[in-house]
């Protein structure tokens, strides 16, 4: 970090050795340097209007300021959340590069410090080498902003963008996601941005980070629990149907609308409303292309929805013929209902088990649960829904028999999950947050 000084300030070079000292020394500490010098006038021939930078011959230096500008408390915490997430901070700034890699380092910002100058005279190609080691670019121009998010974007990271002046607006352009701040921006850098933070803090950022993947994780739960149900609904109604089971109906429409427009609405909204599953921020980015449901993802919810529909249709034609096509019917509508309980319960978590208690502290989730859980007893046991839905009252035998197949449902998924927590984790493409001072 050097310390320089106008041609017209007459400093004696011992003097500069001892400036750059303690312009080193404070810059370390994260200070931010001015130089402070005065000179006197005579008041007749001072002006006031004019060119004071044409004046400075003569000044005397008198002493070196450090100023700290603290970051603010939660952002030490958001970056540290962001790597956890995969996401890597960089920080680019028109700071020294001392003043920045000291800031960085107590952040917690990896990556050693270049000047603007080192990061522009760089090759593209040395640039893509160095690139993954450098976490702080000093003393940059506007040019340097736009071919860091450049050089990001070409080795496939999604980039986001932070800045607040007009020289900011080139690189929140290029940015995959550029983001103005709300209180200091310009109007320049609001236009160029396609995000706007209304409190300016870095923190926000990580917290919408992780509400995104919250909403993200919350309807994937959704598609793959309707995607489920909807494969064991089609199962029953196709096998029922090759294999001439109670007529080829194994449900009458009243009772297929029933386990529709209840427990698989119930659930579903449960799902998509509920609690998303732990440890979403400790995940490292899903690639942009990646669709919410995989080949593998739709190949086991089929397997799945075959065994939902397998032993519905197992336990309505065991039944029918000792019983009557009534009860078969009851007791294939009842296995079928609380099946798609079940399911939605190991559709909570793609990684944790169905039996791993922690994860059923979601209010939301479970007052959907228990709203199921009363349509299903109401459907066979309600005098009012027997005379609707044409059902007829269980035994507790039939109802253990009932719940005692729908179980089988839950086997798929929770040997998927086996496996998932068994298989190494394959790499993904990170994503990189650039924030960067305006200067």
């Amino acid at each position: 970090m050097g310390f320089r000084v106008d041609e017209r300030i007459d400093v004696p070079k011992a003097l500069v050795a001892v400036l750059e000292q303690h312009v080193g020394r404070l810059g370390e500490q994260g200070l931010r340097v001015m130089a402070t010098g005065r000179k006197d006038f005579l008041p007749e021939e001072f002006d006031k209007n004019g060119d004071l930078l044409a004046q400075i011959e003569g000044l005397t230096v008198l002493a070196l300021v450090g100023i700290v500008d603290p970051p603010r408390p939660a952002a030490k915490a958001a970056i540290a959340k962001a790597k956890s997430a995969g996401i890597t901070v960089r920080m680019i700034t028109g700071d020294h590069a001392v003043t920045a890699a000291a800031i960085a380092r107590d952040l917690g910002i990896e990556g050693r410090a270049v000047t603007g100058a080192e990061f522009g005279a760089m090759s593209d190609d040395e640039l893509d080498v160095a690139l993954d080691d450098i976490g702080v670019i000093a003393r940059v121009t506007p040019e340097h902003k736009v071919r860091l998010v450049q050089a990001l974007k070409r080795k496939k990271n999604i980039v986001a963008m932070t800045g607040d002046g007009v020289n900011d607006a080139p690189a929140l352009k290029e940015a995959d996601i550029g983001i103005a701040m709300g209180i200091t921006g310009t109007e320049v850098s609001k236009e160029a941005a396609a995000m706007i933070l209304t409190d300016d803090n870095f923190a926000t950022i990580v917290k919408a980070v992780e509400l995104g993947r919250g909403l993200f994780d919350n309807l994937a739960k959704y598609i793959r629990f309707q995607m489920g149900v909807l494969l064991g609904l089609v199962v029953t109604f196709l096998g029922a149907s090759i294999f001439n089971i109670v007529g080829g109906m194994p449900f009458i429409p009243l009772q297929t609308l029933w386990v529709n427009f209840t427990t698989q609405v119930f659930q579903a909204v449960g799902l998509g409303y509920g609690e998303p599953a732990d440890g979403l921020m400790e995940r490292k980015p899903r690639p942009s292309e990646q669709p919410i449901l995989t080949r593998s993802a739709l190949i086991w919810l089929g397997v799945a929805g075959t065994v939902m529909g397998a032993t519905t249709l197992a336990v309505i034609w065991g039944v029918t013929d000792r019983h009557g096509a009534g009860v078969g019917r009851t007791m294939g509508l009842t296995t079928f209902s609380i099946a798609n309980l079940l399911f939605s319960f190991a559709m909570k978590d793609t990684v944790r088990s169905v039996f791993d208690f922690d994860q059923y502290a979601d209010r939301k989730f479970l007052m959907a649960t228990a709203l199921s859980a009363i349509a299903i007893v109401a459907a066979p046991e309600l005098r009012i829904c027997q005379r609707l839905l044409h059902t007829e009252s269980l035994s507790l035998r039939q109802w253990l028999l009932c719940i005692a197949a729908a179980l089988l449902t839950v086997a798929v998924p929770e040997i998927h999950k086996l496996l998932a927590r068994r298989r190494p984790p394959t790499p993904a493409p990170s994503a990189s947050a650039s924030p960067g001072a305006a200067g």
